[in-house]
């Protein structure tokens, strides 16, 4: 019986989680109402305030659920200078949870999403996967915060645009885009440094 009921919950979230991406791609947090949510996924009040207290929390919920499964991923593929194959895998499964939360995403990343979040990602993944960088740059580099920002601005804008692509590209072939892409920018930026 646990099992159907916890079947049932997962399902009821999932469902406001998904309405509550396409009410996100047309307005502001702000501007979501409970009664707007609940009428949109075709539930009660009273359900939606079994699981949430508010929209405001509904959505923290869901992106500190977000950052857990991406941590839990960095956790499992190790990254260092002298395992590159474990920041590919990173990669790789990164682009897997975006495109399992494809709606929820896009309205995070799109005009009435939450930078917040976005900025808890940027550094998540700044001080783990970018942290491996200044191992290949000179200790008193002044640019290097530069390239950091080049390089993670660069990837949300390949992921908004890999996300709103009609024909989307398998999440293995962005990872290695993504990863060639990265490699050649810090190789570019490292010549430029000789020069």
């Amino acid at each position: 019986m646990a099992g159907k009921v916890d079947r049932r919950v997962r399902k009821t979230k999932a469902q406001l989680r998904e309405g509550l991406a396409r009410l996100m791609l047309q307005k502001s947090i702000k501007e979501i109402t409970v009664k707007e949510l609940v009428d949109e996924v075709d539930i009660n009040r009273s359900t939606f305030y079994l699981h949430y207290t508010d929209i405001y929390q509904m959505l923290q919920q869901i992106e500190e659920d977000a950052l857990e499964e991406i941590t839990q991923v960095m956790q499992n593929h190790t990254i260092d200078s002298n395992n590159t194959e474990g920041a590919f895998y990173f990669i790789v499964q990164f682009f897997n949870i975006l495109d399992s939360n494809k709606e929820l995403c896009l309205a995070l990343l799109g005009p009435h999403g939450d930078m917040a979040f976005v900025e808890r990602i940027e550094k998540l993944i700044a001080g783990t996967f970018l942290s491996q960088l200044p191992e290949k740059f000179p200790e008193d580099d002044p640019n290097l915060k530069y390239a950091y920002a080049f390089i993670l601005n660069g990837c949300v804008g390949l992921i908004r645009t890999w996300l709103t692509e009609p024909e989307q590209k398998s999440a293995e072939h962005m990872a290695e885009l993504t990863y060639k892409m990265i490699e050649s920018t810090t190789q570019g930026y490292l010549e430029m440094l000789k020069k």
